[in-house]
């Protein structure tokens, strides 16, 4: 293990048994999981790198991001606006744990029937194995659910550096008005704590960069549309869970880098799997890194999963923000809509998500659709 890096995990407060044994386990399963793969793509490598480094070299740029002045902002949740972190120069990362570490732990402060979503980020938090929690200078919160809403009150006695964004579960105008209106709030809070003033070029560059990488997303999800599928389920989830944490621009080039190669193979005819093997979509709750294992299962057992109607899919790169806009406010309005554009199942009613799903089966050829669900979310077990 380089020095230095267990020197900046020191500093940061990481407790450095815990986090060996996460980064061994860790790499275990990825190998397992991912290298032994056949006909991966060559473009796949970039990725395997960002997760060989993601508590490494990743974190060493956003250290020293912060020595210039940048602000990092950690997220659990696809409706705060990553264009309005970047237009006050800051560093968006997302928080999602997917590993069970710390539970016990977590269990002293949460219900044992809390989702194992809340448990893991409580529970990375407590046994102190999260860099990027430790970075952050601000942990930003949303009302998607009773239980985070309550977690996140404990996070803030654990971190004092929490900020909870309303999130409202109706699409009435009513609503669209409180959720513009905790975005107006939402500015304010950012700009207070990075000491940047957000102006109409800064929002504009913001919403082109994350406009830009939905795009690559969109991109690489149209191609699993052929058969045989140029990419694994597993290799696309992979690339969907990097999307929250890789610097922006260079994740883009990544993805369209990969997008090329996979146009190639789908000329020549050539895929990850015999064409003609069933295909898989997944929705409900998010895959949060490295949560690998329902994607392994149903490729394993000789499947291929071909999308995700999930925050960690499709929901968050389903549709583009306009780039026209005239001034802070209008922009600010495009995200408002834009977001609450993005059919969650913690809407009532939610009608919208179910036609979602039937849509991006038909697009994605899918002849199947599992419904995943973490146990104890009520949200997605309705």
């Amino acid at each position: 293990m380089d020095q230095d890096y267990i020197s900046m995990w020191q500093n940061l407060g990481i407790d450095l048994e815990n986090h060996d044994c996460l980064l061994k386990a860790l790499a275990e399963f990825y190998q397992q999981i991912y290298l032994s793969q056949e006909k991966r793509p060559e473009g796949m490598k970039y990725f395997d790198f960002v997760i060989s480094e993601a508590h490494g070299l990743r974190i060493k740029e956003l250290l020293e991001a912060k020595k210039q002045g940048k602000k990092v902002i950690g997220t659990f949740c696809v409706y705060v606006p990553e264009e309005m972190i970047l237009a006050v120069k800051g560093i968006c990362v997302g928080l999602c744990a997917g590993a069970q570490i710390g539970f016990d732990e977590a269990e002293k402060v949460l219900p044992k029937t809390t989702c194992d979503l809340i448990k893991a980020f409580i529970g990375f938090k407590l046994a102190q194995v999260c860099p990027y929690t430790e970075s952050c200078d601000l942990l930003v919160g949303e009302t998607t659910c009773d239980g985070k809403k309550k977690a996140y009150e404990i996070l803030d006695k654990l971190t004092r550096k929490v900020y909870v964004m309303e999130v409202p579960h109706r699409k009435t105008e009513v609503s669209k008005e409180l959720f513009l209106k905790e975005l107006f709030n939402f500015k304010e809070k950012l700009e207070e704590i990075s000491g940047q003033k957000m102006s109409l070029e800064t929002l504009r560059e913001g919403v082109k960069i994350v406009n830009e990488k939905r795009k690559a997303l969109m991109r690489l999800e149209s191609l699993r549309a052929h058969d045989p599928v140029p990419i694994s389920g597993l290799d696309a989830l992979l690339v969907d869970q990097i999307a929250f944490y890789d610097a922006p621009i260079r994740f883009t080039q990544k993805v369209n880098e990969l997008c090329d190669e996979l146009e190639e193979r789908v000329k020549k005819g050539v895929g990850v799997k015999p064409k003609g093997t069933p295909r898989v979509l997944i929705t409900g709750c998010p895959f949060a890194l490295p949560n690998w294992k329902l994607h392994h299962l149903i490729e394993a057992s000789g499947a291929v999963v071909v999308g995700e109607e999930s925050c960690v899919g499709r929901r968050y790169y389903h549709t583009l923000v306009p780039e026209n806009f005239n001034s802070v406010e209008e922009g600010i309005k495009a995200l408002a809509e834009r977001y609450l554009n993005t059919h969650c199942a913690c809407f009532t009613p939610n009608a919208e998500r179910i036609e979602d799903i039937k849509n991006i089966a038909k697009a994605l050829n899918a002849q199947g659709i599992i419904y995943y669900s973490i146990q104890f979310c009520t949200p997605y077990l309705f």
